[in-house]
C-alpha cells in the first residue's frame, strides 16, 4: 500500500507546476554543466604589424582619400585638418601638388556637415594661388553648384570660396570658359533678377516681394557685396603689353601655326555657346555684359535699394562698381561674326543673280520679286515650293555660279 501510494507520488510530479519565490532563481537542472567563462582583451580600430611607421607622404594620400570618401564626418573633418596642417608648415608638406588637392576636396563645398565645409574653407585659404589657377575651371564650377543650393549655410560658403578665387585668382576667373557668363548667370538667379521680361510665375512674385528677414538680408548683402568684387575684377583696366616690329610683320604675312586659324569666324561650324565661351578682355566682356544682365541688374538693384538697411547700402555700392566699370563702354553697331556671314551670302547671291545652293541635299534658288525698296531676294526650294526666308552658312555646302 505504501509503495503504490509512492509510485503515484513521483508520476504526479512531473505534471505539477513548480510554484517559484520572488527573489529566488530557478533550479537547475540535475545534469547542468556551467559552460561560463570570462576573457580579458584589448581591440584596436587599426593595428599595424609594421615596425616603422609610415612615411609623410603616405599619410597625406591616406587623408586626402578619407577627406573625399569617407561617409564619416568626424573622420572628414579630421583629415582636413591634417592637411591643413601639414600645407602650414615650412616648407609645406603637398607631395600631390596644390591643384589636385584642390581638384579632390572642392566637392566638399556641398557637404552636409557645417565642421566640414568650415575645415575646407580653411584648407583653401593656405593654398599657393598661382598653382591653383590651372583648375580655376574646374573650382569654379563647384562653387557655381554651391551658390545655387538650396541651403543658405551652404550658399554662403559656397559664396566665400568664390570670394577666395577673386583673390588668388581673379583674372583667371573670369577669362576661362563659362566664368563670365555663367557666374553673372548664377548671381541673378540667386536673388531672383529675371533676365527676362516676365509678368507671371514664381520668378515674378519672388521679385514683388519688398522686405527681408534680418539673416536674409545679411545673407543678400554678402552676395551683392561679392558680385560687385566679380564685376570690378571684370571690369579693370588692362595693361596692354608692347608688341614688337617683328610680331607686327609675324601677324600681317606669316602663316597662322593652328590648324582651324579662323575658327573665330564660325562660317561652317555650329551656333556659339555664349555662356560656355571664354571672354578674354575688358570690352569682350562690357559688349556680352550690356547685350544679357545689365537690365536685368539695373531693375534688381532698384528694387534692393527700396529695402533700404544692409542689402541697400550694399545695392548702393554695386551701382557705383557698375557706373565706373560701363563709362567707358561704347555700343558696338558691328554685325555679330555669324549675322556677318549670312549677309555676305546675301549679297553674293544678289550680284551673281543665279546661284546653285545645296542647303541639306536640296537645291535651293532664286526667284527675284519686286518690292517699294526694289528687287527683293527669296531663296525657293525645288524639292518642297517653299519660300527660305534666310541660309544659314553653317548649312551651306556649296556655292557654284551657273550664270547670270
Amino acid at each position: 500500500m505504501g509503495a503504490s501510494m509512492k509510485k503515484k507520488k513521483e508520476k504526479a510530479k512531473d505534471f505539477q507546476k513548480t510554484k517559484l519565490k520572488v527573489g529566488k532563481t530557478k533550479a537547475k537542472a540535475s545534469n547542468f554543466t556551467d559552460t561560463s567563462f570570462k576573457s580579458k582583451a584589448i581591440v584596436m580600430g587599426h593595428q599595424s604589424l609594421s615596425t616603422e611607421a609610415p612615411d609623410v607622404v603616405y599619410q597625406f594620400k591616406h587623408n586626402l582619400s578619407l577627406a573625399s570618401s569617407s561617409r564619416s564626418d568626424k573622420q572628414r573633418k579630421d583629415a582636413l585638418a591634417y592637411l591643413t596642417s601639414q600645407l602650414v608648415l615650412e616648407p609645406p608638406v603637398n607631395p600631390v601638388g596644390s591643384a589636385a588637392v584642390l581638384t579632390k576636396l572642392i566637392p566638399l563645398l556641398s557637404d552636409s556637415a557645417t565642421p566640414v565645409r568650415q575645415q575646407l574653407l580653411k584648407l583653401l585659404r593656405v593654398l599657393p594661388g598661382h598653382e591653383v589657377r590651372p583648375v580655376i575651371e574646374h573650382a569654379l564650377m563647384f562653387v557655381r553648384a554651391g551658390l545655387t543650393h538650396l541651403s543658405s549655410d551652404i550658399s554662403n560658403d559656397a559664396l566665400a570660396a568664390l570670394d577666395w578665387l577673386l583673390d588668388v585668382a581673379g583674372d583667371e576667373l573670369v577669362m576661362c570658359p563659362g566664368g563670365w557668363v555663367r557666374t553673372l548667370t548664377t548671381f541673378c538667379a540667386v536673388m531672383g533678377w529675371a533676365l527676362a521680361a516676365s509678368v507671371t510665375g514664381w520668378t515674378s512674385a519672388a521679385n514683388a516681394r519688398t522686405t527681408l528677414k534680418p539673416k536674409d538680408a545679411q545673407n543678400r548683402a554678402k552676395q551683392i557685396a561679392t558680385l560687385a568684387r566679380f564685376l570690378q575684377t571684370g571690369f579693370k583696366d588692362e595693361v596692354a603689353a608692347e608688341a614688337t616690329s617683328a610680331q607686327v610683320w609675324d601677324n600681317l604675312y606669316r602663316i597662322p601655326r593652328s590648324g582651324n586659324a579662323f575658327e573665330y569666324l564660325n562660317l561652317f561650324m555650329a551656333q556659339r555657346d555664349e555662356d560656355a565661351e571664354m571672354y578674354p578682355n575688358k570690352e569682350a566682356r562690357q559688349q556680352i555684359f550690356h547685350k544679357r544682365f545689365l537690365d536685368a541688374v539695373r531693375k534688381g538693384l532698384d528694387q534692393t535699394k527700396k529695402e533700404g538697411g544692409v542689402t541697400g547700402r550694399a545695392a548702393v555700392g554695386l551701382e557705383q562698381v557698375l557706373a565706373k566699370g560701363m563709362e567707358d563702354f561704347e555700343v558696338s553697331t558691328a554685325l555679330d561674326t555669324q549675322d556677318l556671314a549670312q549677309s555676305t551670302v546675301f549679297y553674293v547671291a544678289r550680284y551673281w543673280g543665279w546661284i546653285n545652293v545645296s542647303l541639306n541635299r536640296r537645291v535651293c534658288k532664286r526667284e527675284p520679286s519686286m518690292n517699294k525698296d526694289g528687287p527683293d531676294l527669296q531663296w525657293k526650294s525645288a524639292r518642297t515650293s517653299s519660300i527660305s526666308p534666310a541660309i544659314k552658312p553653317s548649312n551651306v555646302l556649296a556655292i557654284s555660279y551657273i550664270g547670270r
